[in-house]
């Protein structure tokens, strides 16, 4: 039979989860935050993408 894999296990410390959890929430709220202040004429995108540095003009 051998020894089950933690995939397996069902059991997880819900710490590492909850984290994970409120990280997604504060990268959806800023980016929903971008949106809404583009939507209001407010221009604050990225400042890097795709490795490159973005200035405004």
């Amino acid at each position: 039979m051998g020894l089950p894999r933690g995939e397996d296990v069902g059991l997880v410390r819900p710490y590492p989860v909850a984290h994970e959890r409120r990280q997604e929430e504060r990268r959806q709220r800023a980016r929903r935050r971008v949106l809404w202040l583009a939507v209001s004429g407010v221009d604050i995108g990225p400042r890097v993408i795709r490795g490159v540095e973005v200035t405004a003009r």
